[in-house]
Parts: structure tokens; sequence; C-alpha cells
């Protein structure tokens, strides 16, 4: 058995090819779609974080929205750039768009990716200490919400508050327990996947990691899961990690399909530079008809190592089409490689 998700990054564009054409559109219609998915019986609706871009920039009035909407699907990020994050802030609206969706949010968080505009995170207002990157402060932003989470209280009451007040220091609320259990780290290196595991976050791996061998990415990334593996046992960790990883992934079952994506395309990983002096390798496309599809995917290290499969969604061919990819893989795909 494997969880199956779709990640959805929200881009929308005013282009009239575009049925995605506004925020407004990806917003609710990515609403729409964690519904659909979760009347598919799909595991997972997941959505991706940018600042500055025609993208989802605001994550949790959106996983709330889909919270109250939903009733069993899991609602996820992957990733919030902790770069542009106030820990605090954030550990309350995690509180409580966990809360309105009883329990089923999967946090991702990461330093981020490349961004729309220079160090955007100077904007609102955050900067790494003297000394440090911007790397340093969005893992130190991470260890303060991952240690907040713990609900434990940690500031000085009132003696004269308006309201009364539980005995001892405060925590901040609202706080969902359980919730710590739920925050994944986005790894593009070996090393900070072993950093995440020691803290004790679950694991996210994307369509793409820096290149640390030369090897094709599942390749690494397989390797990258069974490094976090060991790291996470030699904590000491009680409980069981989880591991997911993304892949653009498209059964070929209808004419539409086909023209869509049963050109070849990118049937190869790649490799370039989204940073200077980064050299990172970028994940093939899978899309071929069910049987030759399931026959790929066999071969897929980091798949098999991972215990969910976040499948990357072109969100603009709009609802009614993703919820077909999603079925399609479902239905078509995943009880021949026993997920379901």
């Amino acid at each position: 058995m494997k969880n199956i998700g779709f990640l959805s990054f929200g881009h929308w564009s005013p282009s009239p090819q575009s049925g995605t054409r506004s925020a407004s559109d990806a917003l609710l219609q990515s609403i729409d779609l964690a519904v659909a998915a979760e009347e598919l019986g799909a595991d997972g609706a997941y959505f991706r974080v940018h600042h500055f871009a025609r993208q989802l920039g605001s994550p949790f009035p959106l996983l709330a929205a889909v919270g109250a909407k939903t009733s069993r699907i899991e609602i996820g990020t992957a990733v919030i750039d902790m770069r542009y994050e106030n820990p605090l802030y954030m550990a309350e609206d995690a509180g409580a768009a966990d809360l309105i969706a009883g329990g089923r949010l999967q946090l991702g968080i990461s330093r981020g990716s490349p961004e729309q505009v220079i160090d955007g995170w100077r904007y609102f207002g955050y900067a790494p200490r003297e000394g440090e990157t911007d790397a340093d402060m969005a893992r130190a932003n991470a260890e303060m919400f991952f240690e907040l989470l713990k609900g434990k209280g940690f500031a000085q009451p009132n003696p004269s508050p308006m309201f009364p007040n539980p005995p001892g220091l405060l925590r901040l609320e609202p706080h969902s327990e359980g919730l710590r259990d739920r925050i994944w780290w986005g790894a593009a290196t070996d090393a900070t996947a072993v950093w995440a595991a020691k803290l004790g976050m679950n694991l996210q791996s994307s369509t793409l990691k820096f290149d640390e061998t030369g090897e094709p990415l599942h390749v690494q990334q397989a390797k990258q899961i069974r490094a976090y593996r060991e790291a996470w046992k030699a904590a000491g960790h009680e409980r069981t990690p989880r591991v997911s990883v993304s892949r653009s992934i498209f059964a070929l079952v209808n004419d539409m399909d086909r023209a869509y994506f049963g050109r070849g395309g990118e049937s190869t990983d790649h490799f370039g530079y989204i940073e200077p002096e980064k050299r990172a390798v970028f994940g093939r496309t899978y899309a071929a008809e069910p049987d030759v599809l399931i026959e790929q995917l066999r071969e897929d290290e980091a798949i098999a190592e991972a215990d969910t499969l976040l499948l990357t969604v072109p969100n603009q061919l709009g609802v009614d089409y993703n919820a077909h990819v999603i079925e399609a893989i479902v239905k078509h795909v995943a009880p021949g490689l026993g997920w379901r």
C-alpha cells in the first residue's frame, strides 16, 4: 500500500489558454480539486507555496478551507519557505488550520526554492544574523516552529490579565495535539535529510535535488532516503517516520491525454543550475499507457523507498482534467504496482 496524493503549484495566468486565470480561480479550484480527489479515493491534497508569484502564496487560509470542505484526505504543503515565516505566528495559524481539519494537516517546510525577486524575505522583515546564510535562517526558524508545536508554556503571564489564565507559563493557542508528528522537511541534499531525521521531522523529496553523485534522480533520492532512515534510527525516535517523493506521472488512457502528454516530452532526467554553482538533477516526466507506466515505475528506486507519492498536476488545465489525471493513476496504475 502507498499513500497517493496530488501536489499543485497553483499557477494562474490571465492568458486565454489558461483554465486558471486569477488568484481567485487558483484558490477556489484548489479546494474543488481536493474535494474531487477525496471522492476518487486519493489520500492527499498538497500545495506548493511561492511568494511574489502568480501561484499559491498564503497556505493557511487555503488549508483551513480544504479542511472544512473535506473529511478524510490529508492536507499539506510542499513546501512552506521558512525564510519568510514568523515561527510563532505560524504555530498559531497551523494549530488553527489543523483543528479545523480534524488533525489532517501534513505540513512540508524547507528553505524554499529560487525566488521571483532578489532576497524576497527581506521585504517580509527578515534577514540572517551576521555570519549566517538565508538557509541558516530558514533552519533556525524551522527549529523554533517545531519546538513551539510541543505545546509547552514559555511566556510569563500578566499578573492582572483581562481574562483568567491557566496556571504556569503560557503557550501559544490554539494548540493542536499531534501536529508536531506531521511536520515534514523538504530536503534537497543528503545532509539536510539527515538533519531533519535527527530533529524528528518526516522527509519530503521533490522532483529535483542538488546533484551529489551524477546518478539519476531516483537513485540519488533512494540513497538520500536510506541515509535519512539510518539517521532516524540512530536518533532513537519512537515512531516510524514518513517519506514522500514527488513525480510528474500521466497515464495515457484517452485522446486528450495523448494530445497533452503523448509526445515523449522529458522522458529522461536532466541536469542544470537553479542556483549559481549548485548543479541539480531534475526528474523525468512519466507519460505512457498504463501497462507501460507500471513497468517504468517499478524501476524507480525512490518511489519504492517512499510510503507517499505526490503527483504533480497541471492545475491550469482545470479541475475536471486534473481529477481525471489522479483517477487514472489510482484506478489503472496503482493496483498493478500493489499500491491499492
